[in-house]
């Protein structure tokens, strides 16, 4: 099979998944701007509370398809089973123990997003409820990240759109029929949540059984197997984390700006997810073949993968921005019904439009390293972009507006990130780690 072949195989299904994912948080945030600005404002912290403790254990994936897509390259089917059972095992242990510290844990997130006293009940509620879906969340990432490291896009693509078409129905209906507000849409996401992973377990169990049988002959913990996978997870944590705090910080400093600002960026943000999950598709691709062909030690494979995924990715950024720029209005409108956070928004969409096509190489290369397992350059790249970021925002703040502000800042992050890692493969090529 030709790489396009491969990559178009993998990221076909991986760009219909990726994209119907910000469903949730975008039918959450469309039911909730209907409703009031509190409400479009308390769901947008809330969702990014969620965003943040769920990317920061993103290594739940991405550390799986990594290593699971090397050893699919290496036919080593006992691996490629300890990569499942000690993802799955991990991502259990730290749900539980996030349900276990719920409480504090609602407390500092109030605190650290300087939420309003306006939206504190409401955050409160939907929070609550959310959070016993932890160890499903985690659990449904790991199987996720190990599904994809099997060269498997479709399987995925299911379980997405299950889980979607799930969130949609309950929480439409919690809100629309049962008046539930805000605890609707809580108790729409973790129950299609726990739909998703039921039908995940039950998918790999079916294709994969000859694969899960290891597991059964072989439950017991292999400690240096688990210390690896630990290894590579906690560079990606701190990666991850990195990346987190970025966008944690953007929505506390909305926040503190006012409703308005908040709602707005929330808004904003929502088209930023939908091409960063769309662009993604190619990501994971990338992630999967350069897994496989470096468990094959093809470098010739390895190398067109990388070529042909930056090609695809930047036409499909240049679709995003098309799209954004020919329908940004209506786009807006989507998400509230506010005259005046509608203008508003407006205003600042075209960071929206051109953020497509100078951010997609970050995402690109981010797929590439992960099949790489280059989690150290990865950690780095991420801490110097944090620090340029950082460094726009509180340089710039006294002459532009907060959101030109955010989003220049954001821009110049995203930017960052690509160069620093075009750089680092430029030196050590496929050797990276």
């Amino acid at each position: 099979m030709s790489s396009n072949k491969e990559i178009i195989r993998l990221a076909i299904p991986n760009i219909i998944s990726n994209i119907s994912v910000p469903l949730i948080s975008s039918v959450d945030t469309a039911l909730m701007g209907h409703l009031s600005i509190t409400h479009l404002a308390a769901v947008g912290i809330g969702s990014m509370v969620f965003n943040f403790l769920y990317w920061n254990f993103g290594f739940l994936r991405m550390g799986t398809t990594g290593m699971t897509a090397q050893d699919f390259g290496r036919n080593d089917e006992a691996a490629i089973a300890r990569n499942l059972y000690h993802a799955i095992l991990l991502s259990l242990t730290i749900g539980c123990l996030i349900v276990l510290i719920k409480s504090p844990f609602s407390s500092l997130s109030a605190y650290l997003m300087q939420i309003d006293p306006s939206q504190i009940d409401l955050f409160a509620a939907y929070f609550d409820i959310r959070i016993w879906a932890a160890p499903v969340t985690l659990s449904l990432i790991a199987c996720m990240g190990w599904l994809f490291g099997m060269q498997n896009a479709i399987y995925p693509l299911v379980i997405t759109l299950v889980i979607n078409t799930a969130n949609i129905i309950f929480s439409s209906y919690f809100v629309l029929s049962m008046d539930m507000g805000i605890k609707g849409v809580a108790y729409g996401t973790v129950l299609s949540q726990s739909i998703g992973l039921l039908l995940a377990l039950a998918l790999i169990f079916y294709k994969y059984r000859s694969i899960v049988n290891h597991i059964a002959r072989e439950y017991q913990i292999r400690w240096e197997n688990l210390l690896r996978f630990l290894s590579i997870n906690g560079d990606l944590f701190i990666r991850t984390f990195c990346l987190t705090l970025v966008f944690a910080f953007i929505y506390s400093q909305s926040s503190a700006y006012g409703v308005e600002v908040l709602a707005i960026n929330t808004i904003l943000l929502q088209f930023l997810n939908w091409m960063s999950f769309g662009v993604d598709g190619f990501a994971y691709a990338a992630e999967s073949l350069v897994g496989k062909y470096k468990g094959k030690e093809s470098e010739q494979g390895m190398m067109q993968t990388i070529r042909l995924s930056m090609v695809w990715g930047m036409g499909l950024a240049l679709c995003y921005s098309l799209i954004y720029y020919l329908f940004d209005q209506p786009l807006i409108q989507l998400f509230s019904s506010d005259q005046q956070v509608t203008t508003k928004t407006m205003t600042f969409f075209l960071w929206i439009v051109i953020t497509p096509l100078l951010a997609t190489p970050s995402y690109i290369w981010d797929g590439i390293f992960v099949g790489l397992t280059a989690v150290k350059a990865m950690r780095n790249t991420m801490i110097v972009s944090m620090g340029l970021f950082f460094m726009v925002y509180y340089t710039s703040i006294v002459y532009f507006e907060p959101i030109d502000t955010l989003w220049m800042s954001l821009l110049v992050f995203l930017m960052a990130r690509g160069i620093i890692q075009w750089i680092f493969f430029k030196k050590w090529g496929t050797d990276l780690t």
